[in-house]
């Protein structure tokens, strides 16, 4: 699987989901782009997007996606409040279906 990493998580994650293709919207050069331009340039190259956005559900369409979105709620974004949701999350990626949000955490 490709994942993406929205900017608000930490890197550290990559390494947690090492045995799938990992990056991260920073390291794509895509900070700060808007959340409709960020799944454009997002959908087709990806098949997972993660993010601690539980708006985006409400903010985008995203009927007829072809990638996953995983939304992690938790209370910030420190990788020491994300650890416990760790095995929910890989858990959400091996589940991952294309036109599906999945939602882990509080």
């Amino acid at each position: 699987m490709k994942i993406i990493l929205d900017e608000c998580l930490p890197r550290r994650l990559i390494r947690d989901l090492h045995s799938h293709s990992v990056t991260t919207v920073p390291r794509q050069g895509w900070a700060g782009t808007t959340n409709g331009a960020l799944l454009k340039k997002v959908e087709g190259e990806f098949d997972i997007f993660i993010t601690l956005d539980s708006n985006l559900a409400f903010q985008q369409n995203l009927k007829n996606l072809s990638l996953c979105i995983i939304v992690i709620r938790a209370v910030n974004s420190r990788y020491e409040t994300l650890q416990p949701f760790l095995p929910n999350i890989i858990q959400a990626v091996e589940n991952a279906k294309a036109g599906e949000i999945a939602v882990v955490g509080n």
